[in-house]
This record gives C-alpha cells, structure tokens and sequence, in this order.
C-alpha cells in the first residue's frame, strides 16, 4: 500500500519508460486530473500516468483533497497552513520515491503537472529533490517562497508555465512573477498564456504542455 491513494493509466506500450504525474488543485482528487492522460496517452505510449488524491481532506469541499491550507480561503491561521505544506511535501517526496520503485522510472524520465494547488506543490517539490525530474508543467498557479528557492534548490529542471489571462481564483499576473523567480535563481523557464481562459486548463495550453513534456523526455 502506497503513502497516498493513487489513480493510475497504465502506458499504452504495457513497457513504461516515463512517468507523468498530476498535482490536483485545492478541493479536487486525482481522478480529477487523471482525465489528462487520455489526450496525452497516444502521443505517450511508454508513459504511466499517476495521479495522487492530496494527503488532506479540504474543509471547505470534504469531497475532495488539499495538499495544505490556505487562509484566504479557509479561514485557517497561516501557521497551520505551513505547517500543513510540510507535512504534504514530506508525504509528496516518499510517494514519490515509492512510485520510482514500484514503476522501475527514474527521476530523469518523470515529468510532474501540477495545477493550482498542485503547481505550487511541483514548484516547491521538484527543485528540492535529491534528484533531478526530468521537468515541471505548472498550469494556473504561483511560484510560494520566491526568495528561498535560488539557496534550497539542489536541482533545477526545466519549467514550463501556462495560465489563463481571465484566471479570477489565481491572478495571471503570478505566471510572471513565478517565472521571474524561478529565472533569478537559475531556471530554464518556458511560458504560456491561454487567451481567454479562466481558472482551468485550456487545449492549448495542454498542447504545449504535451509539446514540452515530449521535449524534456526526448520523444
């Protein structure tokens, strides 16, 4: 039994050699991004697609997950919601590791997709791993701790930012400010935006993000 519950679609080949790996935002599960994969699959045949439910039950939505709390939304202290973050990062790192186990793929050749909650999670996660991902999509989120990331991060994969420019849970404008952050402490960053889109993922948006993901895994 693994540390988090897992959704699962297996590599279309039957011989994976890649991972891809979906970070649901606040109030959501991972069946909520798993949907993902079936677009993907066919351009992705030797990749499993995992999609982890979030370690927390969200106490504004208790049919769904959050990685942590967030105040504004909640109402919780801004002491409980970092400590709520590292407990989900400790938990996200031994997933983690017990999938590269249970799926024999390296770090080299897993790519994490986070959206929202789950972006900032992967923008926290992946540049502090031992080792290196293979790269990071980020759909409509923010780059958390901008200021620790260039002296915590050990590794730095590519990024690849996309955000709706009519985001009104997420401001646009923190696409920006991520990649500004992520540019400053080193980090090859791509962007972007989906015209029109609200907070969500667009197929634009997915396109690029297959584009990229393709790249990073050299398929």
């Amino acid at each position: 039994m693994t540390s988090l519950t897992t959704h699962t679609k297996a590599a279309q080949s039957g011989k994976p050699d890649s991972m891809v790996i979906f970070l649901h935002g606040y109030g959501a599960d991972g069946q909520d991004l798993l949907g993902l994969a079936d677009p993907l699959a066919p351009h992705l045949p030797d990749t499993v697609f995992l999609s982890p439910d979030a370690p927390n039950t969200c106490s504004v939505n208790p049919m769904g997950y959050e990685w942590f709390p967030i105040p504004w939304l909640d109402g919780s202290p801004a002491e409980l919601a970092e400590l709520g973050m590292r407990e989900a990062v400790a938990k996200l790192n031994t997933w983690l590791d017990e999938m590269a186990v249970e799926h024999g793929v390296s770090a080299d050749r897993t790519v994490l997709v986070g959206f929202s909650q789950g972006t900032m999670m992967s923008l926290h996660v992946a540049p502090r791993r031992t080792d290196a991902l293979a790269g990071v999509v980020g759909f409509s989120g923010r780059l958390l701790n901008p200021e620790d990331l260039a002296k915590e991060a050990v590794n730095k994969p590519p990024v690849m930012l996309i955000h709706g420019d009519a985001d009104d849970v997420v401001p646009y404008d923190d696409m920006a400010k991520a990649a500004n952050g992520l540019a400053t402490a080193g980090f090859e960053v791509y962007t972007h935006t989906s015209k029109g889109t609200a907070h969500g993922i667009a197929p634009d948006g997915l396109s690029m993000a297959l584009q990229f993901i393709k790249k990073v895994l050299g398929e």
